[in-house]
C-alpha cells in the first residue's frame, strides 16, 4: 500500500448499509468509496483501486462473485463478503472465487472492523515468512518442524501440509475445497470425510483441549479458520 491511510470500497446495494459502513470505517480511520451494486463496484474499483474491499454477494446487474473476479483479475486487494444467514454454500461459492473473509448479515460492526483490520495487516505485511510464530506454537515451513510450548510435535505430511495452508491463511476461512485442492491436489477419490478426520487428528496432536480449539476453530458448512494471531 502506497497511501498514508487505507481506502476501502464499500459494494452494498442497500443504502443504509452503505452509509452506515461509509461512516463507521470513515470514524476508525479509513477512506471510503461507494458503489450500490457490483456492476458500479466493479468500476469504482478500477478507478480507485482501493486497498480493501467489503461486497454484499446478493446484488442487481452485478452480483458479488463478480465483483470478487473482476479484483482477482487484477491484483490480490483484500475482499470481505457480506453475506445473509444461511448462504453458506454462497459463501464457500464466495472464498473459493477469491474471496478472503465472510461476515453474515445481520453483522456486528466490532466484528467487521476486526476483520477490516486483521485483512489490511496481512496486506501491508508482505511475503510470507518461513517461521509462524503463533502464541505457543512455531511452524517452520523450511525445516517442517511444529514446536508448541517447548515441546515437539511430530505431524503426519499430510497433517502438516493442512496446518501450513491454515496457519498460512490465519484468521481467514479456509473452504473444504480449498483443502482438498492444495492438500490433495484435488484428487477426485478425496472427500470432506478425509478432510474431517485428517483435521481432527491434527487437533489431538496439536490442541492442549481439542474440544476447546485454541488454533484450528470450525466454520459450520464451510470449513476451518486459523483462529490464532501471528507474533510479530
Amino acid at each position: 500500500m502506497t497511501r498514508g491511510t487505507p481506502l476501502i470500497l464499500v459494494v452494498d446495494d442497500d443504502s443504509s448499509i452503505r452509509q452506515t459502513l461509509s461512516r463507521e470505517l470513515a470514524a476508525a480511520g479509513y477512506d471510503t468509496v461507494a458503489a450500490a451494486d457490483g456492476l458500479e463496484g466493479k468500476a469504482r474499483f478500477e478507478e480507485s483501486r482501493p486497498d480493501l474491499v467489503i461486497t454484499d454477494l446478493a446484488m442487481p446487474r452485478a452480483d458479488g462473485l463478480a465483483v470478487i473476479t473482476a479484483v482477482r483479475r487484477i491484483d490480490r486487494t483484500p475482499v470481505i463478503v457480506l453475506s445473509v444467514r444461511g448462504e453458506e454454500e454462497d459463501k464457500v461459492r464466495a472464498l473459493d472465487r477469491g474471496a478472503d473473509d465472510y461476515v453474515t448479515k445481520p453483522f456486528s460492526l466490532r466484528e467487521l472492523l476486526a476483520r477490516v483490520r486483521t485483512q489490511i495487516r496481512r496486506a501491508e505485511a508482505g511475503p510470507a515468512v518461513e517461521v509462524l510464530r503463533f502464541p505457543g506454537l512455531e511452524i517452520d515451513r523450511a525445516r517442517r518442524t511444529v514446536v508448541r510450548d517447548g515441546q515437539d510435535v511430530r505431524l503426519t505430511p499430510t497433517e502438516l501440509a493442512i496446518l501450513e495452508l491454515l496457519a498460512g491463511h490465519a484468521g481467514r476461512p479456509v473452504t473444504l475445497r480449498q483443502i482438498i485442492a492444495k492438500v490433495w491436489k484435488g484428487a477426485p477419490a478425496t472427500t470432506v470425510d478425509t478432510v474431517r478426520v485428517h483435521v481432527g487428528s491434527l487437533r489431538r496432536k496439536l490442541e492442549p483441549d481439542p474440544a476447546n480449539p485454541r488454533y484450528i476453530g470450525t466454520e459450520p458448512w464451510v470449513g476451518y479458520r486459523f483462529l490464532a494471531e501471528l507474533v510479530e
